[in-house]
């Protein structure tokens, strides 16, 4: 009553109706909207660009009988370990956990400074709770003569692959 004596109409700008219509509509927009948007995104497509998975590790006469090399640690998280017959390539990849596991000259073997595994210089495990052994990786040899370790071909002791062509590279001085 007091409106309809100050001079109102008792009328308001937005009536209920009004109101919901318009929200309504904002809504049907905004959804066009994201939906728009999200095909635009499908025309340019999110590719993860990710170094390369084979590298080469330079000519197997680099490598000495015994040693475990730990020049591919850092940058590949790989060893290349030569013994009197040929080479193989471990991955540095803890098989618990995932942790990076150290080499022990002096010991003879890997451990895992995380929990503990320990690994023979062959990569089997025998302590610790790492449930398998280290996993080989590729190793070839390329046309220059140079090794070349592929990081996406694993090869697993317990599925007996360590026996595949490519877990093992024969090499003696003779074969040069």
């Amino acid at each position: 009553m007091a409106n309809l004596q100050e001079g109102g109409s008792g009328e308001h700008i937005w009536s209920r109706r009004n109101l919901l219509g318009v929200g309504g509509w904002l809504g049907i927009l905004g959804a066009l909207h994201a939906g728009g948007v999200a095909m635009v995104a499908l025309l340019f497509p999110r590719v993860l660009f990710e170094p390369p998975t084979t590298f080469k590790a330079g000519p197997p006469s680099r490598f000495n009988v015994g040693e475990v090399s730990e020049r591919f640690m850092m940058e590949y998280r790989v060893w290349i370990v030569r013994e009197e017959g040929g080479l193989y390539a471990l991955s540095g990849i803890c098989t618990h956990l995932g942790c990076t596991p150290r080499w022990f000259g002096a010991e003879d073997k890997f451990k895992c400074p995380c929990h503990g595994s320990g690994f023979r210089r062959s990569g089997v495990n025998f302590e610790g709770p790492a449930p398998r052994p280290l996993e080989r990786l590729k190793i070839t040899r390329s046309d220059d003569g140079e090794l070349v370790i592929d990081k996406a071909v694993k090869y697993r002791h317990e599925l007996g692959e360590w026996a595949k062509p490519g877990a093992y590279l024969k090499y003696s001085r003779a074969s040069v």
